[in-house]
């Protein structure tokens, strides 16, 4: 079963959204992700995770990836398993 989780501090509710605790990421993990160029319209890429490229525990607009492709942007979303 995956483990679910706040999407935010505010969130009274558990989803599979999220992105912005880094413990629930790891290399190999299916995201989508918001590119820097496309934060305006939100338009999301999907891709597996390759690093990690915040170092902090805790990021509130997500935390930020590098994707196989090699594309970079925060994570909105969770697609993969969470286990």
């Amino acid at each position: 079963m995956p483990r679910l989780f706040f999407c935010c501090p505010f969130c009274p509710y558990f989803c599979r959204m999220g992105g912005q605790r880094r413990e629930d990421l790891w290399p190999g993990l299916e995201v989508a992700i918001i590119l820097k160029k496309d934060q305006r319209t939100g338009k999301k890429t999907t891709g597996t995770i390759r690093d990690l490229l915040t170092s902090a525990p805790y990021h509130s607009r997500g935390i930020k990836v590098r994707l196989e492709s090699g594309e970079i942007g925060r994570v909105t979303e969770i697609i993969g398993d969470l286990e």
